[in-house]
């Protein structure tokens, strides 16, 4: 079988695909035939060993991907050969690239009806991810009101549609030219980052979601009401926030069957929309990692299409 993998740490150059035995899966794990694998940042966190989560070399990148269960491991009941899935693969984010990967069963679930396999491979870490931080860390409430930074991003398009889905008051800052798809998926107010400084805009939020980071970090916490949450994904605080009456969380995404499953409910009742980018064949995995370092692609999840029918 195929697999993108690194055996060295360093730029997107490091990538070769090589000729590997079909794995066998163990205790609480399937063998996916992957159809589809998303591409994210923190792909090349983990290639320029710049990640919180350490995992050996050679490995496989990719965490996101969509497919058929091709073989299922002792111990797994809730899954058949046939089934198709989507999900993660495993905790240290690796894996996905490839024919044939190894998936823990209780991080994937059955792909929503209403997504193809591309589609489907762009959601899991990333919606989970805007998932946990509006409603497992800012135990978001309606009538909220919650400060999304990069709502055109990957995981902030999941969250300002989740926001506003829960009847969040939703206000995101974006680029101009984004701002009438932020507008689309459901956000009352853009803000744009380039010419306007929020802190002087917006006061009194609920909830500050941050998948930017640096100094909009900072100054985020000026906007938050006494008793508000800043949930990052970017970095964890150097500092607390908490003499200024806030509170401050960072976390690493887990992607659960649980969690899944509740996506596929909204995408099945059309009330959450996926988000593409650019696709290219397993081949040009080391373009779509140029991509992530900012060569030109179209907006939304780069996914890397593995089998040659998506």
């Amino acid at each position: 079988m195929r697999a993108a993998r690194i055996h060295n740490f360093g730029p997107p150059d490091v990538i070769v695909i090589d000729d590997l035995p079909r794995p066998i899966p163990a205790q609480g794990q399937l063998l996916v035939r992957v159809a589809a694998a998303g591409v994210g940042p923190w792909d090349a966190l983990i290639r320029e060993h710049k990640s919180v989560v350490n995992t050996p070399l050679p490995l496989i990148l990719g965490a996101d991907l969509s497919g058929v269960v091709e073989e299922v491991g002792p111990g797994v009941l809730d899954f058949k050969v046939g089934d198709p899935v989507y999900g993660a693969n495993n905790p240290n984010f690796c894996g996905a690239y490839t024919d044939y990967a190894l998936a823990f069963a209780n991080m994937v679930a059955r792909k929503p009806a209403g997504l193809t396999d591309v589609e489907a491979a762009s959601v899991p870490v990333v919606a989970v991810t805007a998932w946990q931080m509006l409603f497992d860390y800012a135990q978001a409430k309606a009538g909220q009101t919650v400060l999304i930074h990069g709502g055109a991003g990957s995981v902030g398009a999941y969250a300002v549609q989740l926001a506003s889905r829960a009847d969040l008051r939703v206000i995101a800052t974006a680029s101009a030219a984004d701002a009438s798809f932020v507008q689309s998926l459901g956000a009352g107010r853009v803000l744009d980052y380039r010419g306007t400084k929020f802190e002087d805009e917006i006061s009194a939020v609920d909830i500050v979601i941050d998948t930017v980071g640096g100094d909009i970090r900072e100054r985020s916490v000026k906007v938050l009401k006494p008793g508000g949450i800043l949930v990052s994904v970017v970095s964890p605080f150097p500092k607390t926030p908490d003499a200024l009456g806030v509170r401050a969380a960072f976390f690493i995404v887990a992607v659960t069957t649980v969690r899944l499953n509740a996506l596929a409910e909204l995408f099945d009742q059309r009330k959450l929309a996926p988000s593409v980018g650019t696709v290219l064949p397993l081949e040009q995995v080391r373009t779509a990692h140029e991509m992530l370092a900012g060569a030109p692609h179209k907006r939304g999840k780069i996914v890397l299409a593995v089998a040659a029918a998506v």
